[in-house]
């Protein structure tokens, strides 16, 4: 987009709480070739494939939102790389607003330089350990070295990359150290994630599992020295950043805190989940379903003026609450992560 263009644009989409919405989730899928033990149960039933969203919709609501003032789109799904044809919607919506990604990596390996060269600009990878049995016991079904492969690649590819880990006590905790001592090594920023209660999971109880942030960095702070850091993104990652000269590539190391340190004040983003339900919270179940105008016939204006109207409905913030049966039943992957 030229300066022009983008000086045109935009009556801003703004909430209730006087929040500025310059950031869409887009899920692309609901299907994923992991069963990750926090995301999903083992035997997820996936909707459809006339239920989702097709690429030249999610091309068309990007432009919407684009129209309202969006800035940046996140790909998430499921897992987006399993969807056909993603380097085509990556280089559609780049015309539209930057475009980052959320992935587990597992493809990386053939993707990353087509996803790059379609003018995909970052990339968060989910990575919560670095021990092959923990990787597939967490997993389910995926293999370590296939996401080790698709880190190379997109570094390869010129990817400014930011690994998250989902922290679980007792499960992957062992492995705080080594991610950072590895992503140090590689010059990547890393990301530790409280566990989310969305969707009813008999593997593990999420009360017990349960890892906080501050949790996580007192044993980082045991070997590296972390320092505040001003970085931010357009997520709910708060940074510090790990001192020299045990750094020499300057990571930094983020935390998410949806229990702990509740981000909402700042929210910026709401959701598109992979039918086209526009979400305005992650721990809410306030939205509108916007597929019905997409295949309805209606015009952009009428979906821009619905997105509008949905907006008044988000919320000051989420409620999570690990004593108590999770609200939100939906499993993360139909959210978009």
């Amino acid at each position: 987009m030229n300066a022009h263009a983008d000086q045109l644009k935009k009556p801003e989409l703004i909430d209730p709480f006087a929040r500025s919405i310059k950031y869409v989730r887009l899920s692309v899928t609901d299907r994923c070739d992991f069963r990750c033990v926090y995301c999903m149960s083992e035997d997820m039933r996936f909707l459809p494939r006339n239920r989702v969203l097709t690429l030249e919709e999610l091309v068309r609501l990007g432009q919407i939102f684009a129209n309202l003032g969006v800035e940046t789109f996140r790909l998430t799904g499921g897992e987006p790389l399993i969807r056909r044809d993603i380097p085509w919607l990556v280089e559609q919506l780049a015309k539209s607003g930057e475009v980052v990604m959320t992935t587990n990596g597992s493809r990386l390996d053939k993707l990353a330089a087509p996803l790059k060269q379609a003018g995909l600009s970052r990339l968060n990878i989910s990575l919560d350990t670095l021990n092959d049995k923990q990787f597939h016991e967490l997993t389910r079904t995926g293999h370590l070295k296939d996401v080790l492969n698709g880190i190379d690649a997109a570094q390869s590819a010129g990817f400014s990359i930011k690994l998250n880990v989902v922290m679980m006590k007792g499960r992957n905790d062992d492995q705080i150290l080594p991610l950072v001592e590895f992503a140090t090594a590689r010059g990547l920023d890393i990301s530790f994630i409280e566990e989310m209660p969305l969707g009813v999971i008999d593997e593990h109880s999420r009360q017990l599992a349960f890892m906080s942030s501050a949790d996580v960095r007192q044993v980082i702070q045991t070997h590296f020295d972390l320092q505040p850091s001003t970085h931010h993104t357009s997520g709910p990652s708060r940074y510090w950043q790990i001192a020299q000269p045990q750094n020499p590539h300057a990571s930094r190391v983020g935390f998410i805190s949806p229990h702990s340190h509740n981000f909402c004040g700042d929210c910026n983003r709401v959701r598109v989940t992979s039918e086209g339900r526009l979400l305005l919270c992650l721990g809410n179940e306030e939205g509108t379903d916007l597929m019905p105008l997409l295949r309805g016939g209606d015009d952009d204006e009428v979906i821009a003026s619905r997105i509008k109207t949905a907006l008044l409905m988000k919320p000051e913030k989420h409620h999570f609450d690990l004593n108590n049966e999770p609200q939100i039943v939906r499993f993360m992957n139909m959210t978009g992560g």
